[in-house]
């Protein structure tokens, strides 16, 4: 279950100083995959929410020196094993997509929830993920009902010069069946 303050119940919550409020008039209509790794290409470790939160020590390693002060979030995080951690309330506006286009509107963060999986372009994402990511995009679509499955895009489609993620390796068609 949502709460009125925008949190899931199932989730662990690791609250995120990268938000704002978004205009309220402003309905909640789109839902966005990501995926993310840190360091690229390997899972497991903390490094996504310290990464999140602004905690990422860029001594750890040499990529973290390029992105530990970009100031960005999701609302969750999918972990391989199926762990929910959400880091903004999905009433908030992450800031998750950037300079983004979704049917014509600008702006995607404005009227989005972001959803990271933990994962690159090319490794398949896991059973658990995709049980995580149904049971989730069920319960946003209850809370938030301007969110059909023709309002459900990957960030690849969004920002399709800068971005790639989900990428190949997510199963459109699979996670669609399970919606339905």
């Amino acid at each position: 279950m949502i709460n009125q303050s925008g949190w899931w119940s199932h989730a662990r919550q690791v609250p995120s100083p990268f938000y704002d409020q978004r205009d309220a008039q402003t309905p909640i209509s789109l839902l966005v995959v990501h995926n993310i790794s840190l360091p690229p290409g390997q899972f497991g470790g903390p490094y996504i929410e310290q990464f999140f939160t602004g905690q990422l020590d860029p001594n750890e390693h040499p990529f973290f020196q390029v992105i530990h002060n970009m100031g960005v979030s999701a609302h969750c995080l999918i972990r391989r094993d199926g762990e929910v951690v959400q880091f903004v309330p999905f009433s908030a506006r992450a800031w998750h997509a950037g300079q983004s286009s979704f049917a014509g509107v600008e702006r995607c963060n404005d009227y989005s929830i972001g959803i990271e999986l933990e994962g690159t372009d090319l490794v398949a994402y896991t059973d658990e993920q995709y049980q995580a990511l149904a049971e989730l995009t069920r319960e946003i679509m209850l809370q938030y009902p301007a969110i059909t499955l023709p309002r459900i895009t990957g960030h690849q489609y969004i920002a399709p010069a800068r971005k790639t993620d989900p990428g190949l390796s997510f199963d459109w068609r699979r996670y669609r069946s399970l919606l339905t």
